[in-house]
């Protein structure tokens, strides 16, 4: 069989794994099947690809493999959910990386072809060679904003550094200043592609423009950050799979990419905001603190919310980051089949940003084995809120805060969340009562049938079990 024909059969059949682990992913009873299948599909793509080159040495390749492999399975081994977003937005820098890696080795193979060729290009393709440089320095414009941006996300994410806003006078005009530099410097990077110097320019410019679009973003928007980011990353290779001419990155890259920009424009709806917005959320109109959360916090012990639950006859849960913070999913899991047993129903609220990434909780309480089936879209529990007898939110804070309607100067005014206030009784397991990710107080907390259970929320749900078992 001829080689190109089997090469790009291979392709096909890897595309097609692409296509049907995403679809697998979709379900957490099959997400790691899909996991399993696309991984089948990249290796399959990557062992064809170097069959098909002229490698001089496989040192090289082997090392890297080795070291990446290596780094990879200490990390998947070792990182605690709740450190899960800010990995993930490392993993999008990591893509952004190597794609401006392509990019800048593409665009030096070019500058540094013979003079002959060179001749020829003018007569016979300049305006290809010209085109070659051009996605090539996309490649690295975009995997450079992609590397700085998820830096900074993960600094934020981690605590490394403030979660909040931040900006300076003049921040807007100098990221146009910045993109109308990366334009001017790359149009001289298609006239002059030898000079090393331009090419030093372009990789500054977008580390720097990556830098300032997402510090002036909010610790609110982050997950949808993240998601964008991701969707850089996949455009970004892209653009790369179009610098080396490889069929099979260009395909992998648009996957990436496309799911990256749904998913983004699925989380602005559930946010009622625009990406416009969140991009730009950081230049807004400062936020008006004159309306100021005033109340009794009323507390209760874990032993009387047990006599609650125990006569409930439908339950809501709301997580949150707090309860990845606390690893409490197999104890929330543990006291809904006690509920159940005694007769009741349970339910769990999921809030599309919910947490520190897309699908945070639903990958924690897959973790517990709760059904999937149990996990509700935040309208369909709007929908029934009053004919719930107790809505438990664990750690979650901005994504139930009724500031969202009440308080026009809040950050998330307008932004939909979980009206667990309509529930007959509300119980906010929390450490303490301080505000959320966004620094917005939270009404929820004063509302006469809200209860706060302060404390560890693993070590409160598991108080809650003992006295089931004690009853």
């Amino acid at each position: 069989m001829n080689s190109a024909i089997l090469i790009n059969a291979t392709y096909i059949v890897s595309a097609c794994l692409f296509i049907l682990g995403l679809k697998l992913l979709s379900h957490p009873s099959t997400s790691r099947k899909g996991n399993t299948v696309s991984a089948i599909g990249m290796f399959l793509a990557v062992v064809i690809t170097l069959l098909d080159k002229d490698i001089i040495s496989y040192h090289w390749i082997i090392t890297g493999i080795a070291i990446g492999g290596v780094i990879g399975a200490i990390f998947a081994k070792k990182v605690e959910m709740t450190s899960m977003p800010e990995l993930v937005s490392l993993f999008n820098g990591f893509g952004g990386l190597a794609s401006l890696a392509v990019g800048w080795i593409s665009v030096l193979t070019l500058a540094n072809q013979s003079v002959s060729e060179l001749a020829r290009g003018v007569v016979e393709g300049s305006s290809n060679q010209g085109l070659s440089l051009t996605i090539s320095n996309l490649s690295i414009i975009i995997g450079g904003i992609t590397f700085s941006g998820s830096v900074i996300a993960w600094g934020k994410l981690s605590g490394k550094m403030t979660s909040g806003a931040i900006t300076f006078a003049g921040q807007r005009w100098v990221n146009i200043a910045l993109i109308l530099a990366l334009v001017a410097v790359s149009y001289q990077l298609t006239q002059t592609p030898d000079n090393a110097n331009l090419i030093y320019s372009i990789i500054v410019l977008s580390v720097v423009l990556g830098v300032l679009s997402v510090i002036p973003i909010g610790g609110a928007d982050m997950p949808v950050v993240i998601s964008l980011l991701n969707s850089y990353s996949g455009i970004a290779a892209t653009a790369a799979g179009f610098a080396i001419g490889n069929n099979i990155l260009i395909v992998a890259g648009l996957l990436v990419g496309a799911s990256g920009i749904i998913l983004t424009n699925i989380m602005c709806k559930a946010m009622n905001r625009s990406l416009v917005n969140v991009l730009l959320s950081g230049f807004s109109k400062p936020i008006d603190t004159s309306m100021k959360v005033e109340g009794e916090l009323k507390a209760l012990s874990p032993e009387d919310a047990f006599y609650v639950l125990e006569a409930a006859q439908s339950v809501l849960v709301v997580p949150g980051y707090g309860m990845a913070v606390a690893q409490a999913q197999h104890a929330v899991k543990e006291l809904q089949e006690l509920i159940e047993s005694n007769g009741g129903e349970v339910v769990y609220g999921i809030h599309p940003v919910a947490g520190r990434m897309p699908g945070h909780m639903n990958v924690l309480l897959a973790e517990a084995d709760v059904s999937y089936d149990l996990l509700l879209e935040m309208d369909a529990v709007n929908q029934r809120m009053e004919t719930f007898d107790v809505a438990i939110v664990i750690g979650a804070n901005d994504v139930v805060n009724p500031a969202a309607k009440e308080m026009k100067g809040s950050p998330i005014y307008g932004m939909p969340v979980i009206e667990v206030e309509r529930a007959r009784t509300v119980f906010v397991l929390k450490r303490t009562a301080n505000a959320g990710f966004a620094g917005v107080d939270n009404p929820l907390f004063f509302k006469d049938n809200t209860r706060m259970i302060y404390g560890d929320a693993k070590d409160t749900l598991n108080s809650v079990i003992r006295e089931f078992g004690d009853d």
